[in-house]
């Protein structure tokens, strides 16, 4: 046990060296705004300790030839690693960003998970501090354990992707297939940093404006958002670059390789084909067609809109307080689907309602068919045809009414610090599908006990809650079994 342990923070350790080089990464902006080179300690000094530390770690501890991970082992490592991440990540807001703990750690972790709420006053806010929050969405899109894979080989990756839920491979081998997701973000952030500046934005602002739509992270530069520019170049750009970073890397590599019938029949992008064209009439024709003056600014809200929530970037052009149900509706709908499996998206995921709604059918057409009459459910992902059996409906099941019930006590406590019950479920729907619209209920100046809340709902949604029950059970049984060891030799 002791050796397996070694593994595990082993990895743990290799993790925090890389998140500790990632906040270091901030700091190369202070090259084109020297004027801030004084809050460099802030950032330098937890990245370079954790960094440090975690090195350390990963020598000293993970046995020379590294080790395979089960998926249990995998979700202790991304669990640790996670927290790892937002209490360190957490450090810079409270040193330089001028925040308290609570609210450091929710900018952490608002950072890390790609949700984008937030509690900083980007207007007052240092450009160190905003390009930080950034670079932390970005890595938070990609996945930890997926940069991680990156820098390694051997079987201990399938534990650590498939904890992270991101069992899908572009190419059998699991290494290879990391390279290549970083590869395809990569360049994806280089020609949306570009079609950005083309479209109107400073470098600053596309770089950020970028890093946070392809990781469907929603932290923006200005306090409204998108709708800071006004401009139909720059929201075509971002529906472009919000569209890419919720499609499933999987289904993204085939259609870059002109597998255009494999792309189609995917089951994530049909059920786009139909949720975001619906979408967008409903919210067109029964809110802003009666909101805004002019048809271009109705067409493009609603486009807009629509697309932030579904993808769970979070971005907006406008607020939402005189919308009416109907929008709202819509939009914690969109929300809650979320957007592609193995991607940078959150929410429930749109694969699990698809296989949802195949299920449905393939269960309404049985009852017209005799008894013995044998169907399959299956789903298309990449290139694959799936074959659901009665264990993957009813895990997915079972995950989808975990998540329903987590949105609905999350909605009422945040409804106990006295929002109404709409402004409740419309903000935590944000918080655990990880989107980060909100309707102003999240603030600096909002209760310590709602974004703890928030916190929680954050953590839940990026990590899709069987991987922190499996990791807490397996720390908690760790811990006990070495409180016991000391009583048993005595």
């Amino acid at each position: 046990m002791r050796h397996r342990w070694r593994i595990m923070l082993g990895y743990t350790g290799l993790i925090g060296a890389l998140v500790g080089l990632i906040m270091l990464g901030a700091c190369l902006g202070l090259l084109f705004f020297p004027g801030e080179l004084s809050l460099a300690w802030g950032v330098a000094l937890p990245g370079a300790g954790l960094s440090v530390v975690g090195g350390m770690a990963w020598r000293g501890l993970l046995p020379r030839g590294g080790g395979t991970l089960s998926l249990q082992e995998g979700a202790v490592v991304v669990v640790l690693a996670w927290l790892l991440a937002v209490l360190v990540g957490a450090i810079p807001f409270f040193l330089i960003g001028g925040l308290d703990f609570t609210r450091a750690v929710f900018e952490a972790t608002s950072a890390w998970t790609t949700t984008g709420l937030s509690v900083v006053d980007v207007e007052k806010a240092s450009r160190l501090v905003l390009l930080l929050r950034s670079f932390m969405q970005l890595a938070g899109g990609a996945g930890l354990a997926i940069i991680m894979l990156s820098a390694l080989g051997g079987p201990s990756g399938s534990g650590l992707s498939a904890a992270e839920g991101r069992a899908d491979q572009l190419v059998p081998n699991v290494r290879r297939s990391a390279k290549l997701v970083i590869t395809m973000y990569s360049g994806y952030v280089l020609a949306g940093c570009m079609a950005l500046y083309f479209a109107g934005m400073g470098w600053f602002d596309a770089i950020n404006h970028a890093f946070a739509a392809l990781s469907t992270g929603g932290f923006s530069t200005r306090t409204a958002s998108i709708g800071h520019w006004n401009s139909a170049a720059v929201e075509a750009v971002t529906i472009l670059l919000m569209l890419l970073g919720t499609m499933n890397f999987v289904t993204a590599y085939a259609l870059m390789h002109g597998k255009l019938s494999a792309f189609l029949k995917n089951g994530e992008i049909r059920l786009q084909m139909v949720l975001i064209p619906t979408s967008i009439w409903i919210v067109f024709a029964g809110v802003t067609v009666k909101l805004y003056a002019t048809a271009g600014q109705q067409v493009r809200v609603a486009i807009f809109e629509t697309v932030s929530a579904l993808s769970t970037t979070g971005f907006s052009t406008v607020g939402y307080g005189d919308w009416n149900g109907l929008g709202w509706l819509v939009l914690i709908g969109l929300m809650i689907v979320g957007g592609g499996t193995g991607s940078t998206a959150g929410g429930l995921k749109q694969y699990r309602v698809y296989a949802l709604y195949r299920a449905l059918t393939t269960e309404l057409r049985r009852m017209f068919l005799p008894r013995h009459a044998l169907m399959e459910t299956d789903v298309w992902v990449g290139e694959q045809r799936r074959f659901l059996q009665d264990s993957d409906i009813r895990q997915i099941a079972a995950f989808s009414f975990l998540y329903i019930v987590t949105l609905a006590l999350g909605s009422a406590v945040i409804a106990s610090f006295g929002y109404s019950l709409k402004d409740s479920v419309f903000e935590f729907a944000s918080a655990l599908g990880t989107v980060g619209l909100s309707v102003g209920v999240t603030s600096a100046s909002a209760p310590a006990g709602l974004l703890w809340t928030e916190i929680g709902g954050m953590l839940l949604g990026r990590l899709e809650f069987f991987v922190i029950f499996l990791g807490t059970a397996k720390i908690l049984a760790g811990l006990l079994e070495t409180c016991k060891r000391p009583t048993a030799v005595q």
